[in-house]
């Protein structure tokens, strides 16, 4: 995308993400407290999530891991010592009145991801703990603290400012989300906060020298909010600088029912937190052994898988790419031509599937559709079992039931009539009762061809085999 096309009224956005994503360990990032999203509030807590002294915290080596799996991921440097520091502010959601997370010595730092073309650069991508969880909407006068959420290993992935455009941060905020998804260290799921970003947003006219003061909005959890929000927020800097007022560096909240940020607090400096390198733990050494060994065990990423369904399966790059834009995705084609007909299963993933996860905002992983039954649906196709429009009533009720498909297709009485004497007797009704259109068809109006195919299909209710009708219908009239 060139320069010029993302200035907006002559002004040039500058953006930098700094996005969390929560790892998939077992346990947390400093206590044996259990790592899981769903469970019932404060259940899953251990001493020092709940900040109680004299409790030492123990780091996890398997979010270590994870970290480095990110950072080779990405071209970027693995520290060789990595120090921990204390992030000092008081919140009720932390007990201990300090966050442990990394400042100048974090485990990965000068990484890049390619994002259709263009290098977005990686400053920096850190451990820490997460906080805990305020709710005000429990009790109508009190609000309470679920510490469940306490500890629970992050990995904050801080990029240079290098995008340009709402469109480009999402694409870089989905390019994250597909790595670290293959990587399998996080399920990247933004509606239970697995994976949540902050902004930081500023404008600067194409030849200023220096960029302008920017907003940080906190906490967005969907790519189109992330859309959304810094739309807003630019739009917003134009008419506070166009006005002649400064833009104020501060914490802004985006409100998605308003479709608005608004100022939460004046932007926090360093000093602000005195950080200083937390006591309780001591600068972690990463050996080159442990590097070695993640890397030649390393998940298959995104470019490696496109390339090796174009390979495998004879796909096309288009195919290739939509299937392996998210990994269940990927997976699920896979398991589906183990016994399908691959470029037909294919097709469908990518056609009338996908259509029906966008229309109804879910992932494949949320939806009634499994690999098994999807393959059955193929099969039933390829073997003309049933026709292709059929197939698209079969797949609907699949959707809503998760019924299996040989089931349906018997209980429903769904399958394709491929019997050429009963075929005949349907055709030889419609071209009596439509003598007319038959005369019009042989005297050279092609187009009318489709009618009958139609009337046929229509008589049987979507059953017939097209491609029976096709040939049967040809032999009738033009004799």
């Amino acid at each position: 995308m060139a320069q010029n096309d993302t200035l907006v009224n002559g002004w040039q956005p500058v953006i930098g993400l700094e996005i969390h994503v929560q790892l998939q360990t077992n346990t947390k990032l400093f206590s044996p407290a259990k790592n899981q999203f769903g469970e019932e509030a404060n259940t899953l807590v251990d001493l020092i999530d709940m900040g109680l002294p004299g409790v030492l915290p123990v780091l996890n080596d398997g979010a270590v891991k994870q970290g480095i799996a990110f950072g080779l991921a990405t071209n970027a440097e693995i520290a060789k010592t990595m120090v921990f520091d204390r992030k000092n502010y008081f919140y009720p959601d932390l007990p201990k009145g300090y966050q442990i997370t990394q400042l100048h010595y974090p485990i990965v730092k000068n990484g890049v991801v390619d994002v259709e073309g263009k290098q977005v650069r990686i400053h920096q991508a850190h451990l820490e703990e997460d906080a805990g969880k305020s709710m005000h909407d429990v009790y109508d006068s009190e609000s309470v603290v679920d510490l469940n959420r306490s500890g629970v290993p992050l990995l904050e992935i801080v990029s240079e400012p290098d995008i340009r455009s709402a469109e480009e941060a999402v694409k870089y905020l989905k390019k994250i989300h597909q790595i670290i998804t293959y990587l399998d260290i996080s399920d990247g799921d933004m509606s239970q906060g697995s994976m949540r970003c902050d902004a930081n947003v500023s404008i600067m006219r194409p030849d200023d020298k220096e960029f302008g003061i920017r907003a940080e909005i906190k906490n967005i959890n969907s790519f189109r909010f992330v859309e959304k929000a810094i739309n807003f927020e630019i739009k917003r800097q134009i008419k506070v600088l166009e006005s002649g007022e400064k833009v104020e560096q501060e914490t802004r909240l985006y409100d998605s029912i308003k479709d608005e940020t608004r100022s939460m607090r004046t932007k926090e400096f360093a000093n602000d937190y005195r950080y200083f390198p937390c006591p309780d733990l001591v600068p972690h050494e990463i050996s080159e052994e442990l590097v070695k060994e993640i890397k030649d065990n390393l998940s298959e990423l995104p470019e490696e898988k496109q390339k090796r369904l174009m390979e495998t399966y004879n796909l096309n790059e288009y195919d290739a790419g939509v299937l392996c834009a998210d990994k269940s995705t990927a997976d699920f084609f896979e398991e589906v031509a183990k016994e399908a007909d691959v470029e037909l299963a294919a097709k469908w993933i990518i056609g009338d599937l996908n259509a029906l996860l966008n229309k109804n905002d879910i992932s494949l992983k949320e939806s009634k559709v499994n690999a098994v039954n999807f393959s059955k649906l193929i099969q039933n196709i390829s073997n003309n079992t049933i026709s292709g429009k059929i197939a698209k009533d079969v797949l609907d009720e699949v959707w809503q039931s998760g019924e299996d498909v040989a089931k349906i297709i018997e209980g429903q009485g769904m399958q394709q009539i491929s019997d050429e004497g009963e075929l005949e007797k349907i055709i030889d009704k419609i071209l009596a009762e439509n003598t007319s259109q038959v005369e019009a068809y042989k005297s050279g109006k092609d187009k009318l061809f489709g009618f009958f195919v139609g009337q046929v299909m229509k008589a049987t209710e979507g059953k017939a085999n097209p491609g029976l009708v096709n040939k049967l219908l040809k032999n009738k009239i033009l004799g």
